[in-house]
């Protein structure tokens, strides 16, 4: 079947984690019902399907970890792990009736924009291509896990698996375990592998600053409360989002980031017996340069005598064993691969070719680095929105919140779209590049550009990851579209051999 006589959608959404539902949810509010979101597994969820190692949860609060127009009053802890948070993922789709929108088990394979009527043609694995006139990326940028090449690997005869694919089949009882990397999913399994495994060996490339974690369970009566008094449970969340948010001025200056990371040093301090480990967990960089990691057990699972941190870079990997860079051998019988994700959408998104005006390839426009305005919208890629996108990160509060913004914004260009019966809509070329340059000039003097090498930055130093600001100043340049940043063409198929674009007036 081709394009052609597939059914044309209003939207397309590309997703069900956080991003696309939330995006459904928004579009349906505004009556527009005429949607489809597709997803490459069985069920929605997005990263917290994915990610159920142990000790899986999420660095920011429960409450503000949600949407604001669908509070959860029970929240069991502080921050959840994430069986409760995909328990709220899935409740969500129920009360928003989503699941008819949803096409389960359809890998996207690749979209092209079709100039005659202004619309996406979107490949699927199974062959049945999907048409819409908008096309929405809900896919994050942390989906497809960093495997390390590290010579050997594939030669491995025990157990390996990443993180974001935990084998819980395999029993890591009385067993010799490596675990690989010390990042935000590492510090959080780490611990719980530590009380089963019979040794556990920790190689670590970089330490991390790691900040102790306020957690608890929440009391019944406070969950009464927050039930019966909603006006309460809104009061808290806008005061864990403004906790949160002061948290920026030390992402911001430097100087301010020393204070911070004074608390860290005690925090090592006190956790870590060893004086030889706690130099070895200690980093050389400005603290937030690279990710911020929280937890209370991390640091104390050092203090076991099953567990060793490893310093040493990894040399090889052999069929049963791990040798380091001054010859060491160690006998393992399984790896962990706490090695994140990749994080640059020039990297992740190289099977899932986007075309854009005039055969334009969006990873070619891309060469010199991922950019969008406001990180959504990219030149030449008409009616394309991007959550999560270029620039939207970031490394002090909810990306729920930005989340939100963001649809709000999608939402009132569609309208726009909509009510000017335009073929498309396109931001300009000089928007864009200007909104770029303004960004990248603030991210200098920040933290993120210090010296560190993170996964927020390209080899070449630039910052394609995160928003360097407020999150309030984000959602105020996402209020509404602005019309004139934006090219609005009607598409007109005058025969079987040309097309006519032509500007379409202001009324």
């Amino acid at each position: 079947m081709s394009a052609q006589d597939t059914p044309l959608l209003d939207v397309a959404i590309i997703g069900s984690g956080f991003s696309g539902l939330c995006m459904a949810i928004k579009l349906k509010e505004a009556g527009i019902h005429n949607i489809r979101i597709l997803e490459k597994a069985a069920e929605v969820g997005g990263t917290w399907r994915e990610n159920t190692y142990p000790g899986a949860a999420c660095d920011v609060q429960s409450h503000l970890y949600s949407y604001s127009f669908a509070g959860k009053a029970d929240w069991s802890h502080v921050f959840s792990g994430w069986e409760e948070i995909q328990n709220y993922i899935l409740d969500c789709a129920v009360r928003y009736e989503l699941k008819p929108h949803i096409q389960f088990n359809t890998t996207v394979t690749g979209a092209q924009f079709n100039e005659e009527d202004g619309s996406w043609v979107i490949s699927t694995a199974d062959g049945e291509p999907v048409h819409a006139r908008c096309l929405i990326l809900g896919t994050g940028p942390l989906h497809v896990p960093a495997i390390p090449s590290i010579p050997g690997l594939e030669s491995f005869t025990g157990e390996i698996f990443h993180s974001s694919q935990w084998n819980h089949d395999y029993d890591l009882a009385g067993k010799t375990v490596a675990s690989i990397g010390t990042g935000g999913s590492a510090i959080q399994y780490m611990p719980e592998v530590a009380k089963k495994a019979a040794k556990l060996h920790v190689f670590q490339r970089t330490p991390a600053w790691v900040m102790p974690r306020n957690e608890r369970a929440y009391t019944r009566l406070e969950k009464v409360l927050f039930r019966k008094v909603p006006l309460l449970r809104k009061a808290y969340r806008s005061m864990l989002y403004w906790i949160n948010e002061s948290r920026v001025t030390l992402m911001l200056n430097p100087r301010i980031a020393k204070l911070m990371e004074g608390m860290a040093r005690l925090h090592l301090r006190f956790k870590v017996k060893d004086p030889v480990t706690r130099q070895k967990l200690t980093p050389d960089y400005t603290i937030g340069c690279k990710r911020i990691l929280i937890s209370n057990q991390y640091y104390p699972a050092f203090n076991r005598e099953n567990v060793e941190l490893v310093t040493d870079g990894i040399q090889a990997i052999r069929e049963n064993s791990i040798v380091t860079a001054n010859g060491e051998k160690r006998p393992v019988d399984a790896i962990i691969l706490g090695t994140g994700f990749v994080a640059d959408p020039c990297q992740y998104m190289k099977h899932f070719p986007i075309t854009g005006l005039k055969g334009q390839r969006l990873l070619d426009t891309w060469k010199n680095g991922a950019e969008a305005y406001l990180g959504m919208s990219v030149s030449g890629f008409p009616n394309l929105f991007q959550m999560v996108g270029p620039n939207t990160g970031l490394g002090h509060n909810s990306m729920i919140f930005m989340i939100e913004s963001q649809s709000r914004y999608i939402v009132d260009a569609i309208r726009h779209l909509k009510a000017k019966e335009a073929g498309y809509m396109d931001i300009r070329a000089d928007i864009q590049r200007d909104f770029n340059v303004g960004l990248q000039k603030k991210l200098v003097g920040t933290v993120w550009q210090t010296g560190c090498q993170s996964w927020y930055k390209r080899a070449d130093g630039k910052n394609f990851t995160l928003w360097p600001g407020t999150t309030f100043r984000y959602r105020w340049e996402t209020r509404k579209i602005q019309p004139d940043c934006y090219e609005w063409r009607t598409s007109v198929r005058s025969n079987a051999e040309s097309i006519k674009l032509e500007a379409l007036t202001e009324s």
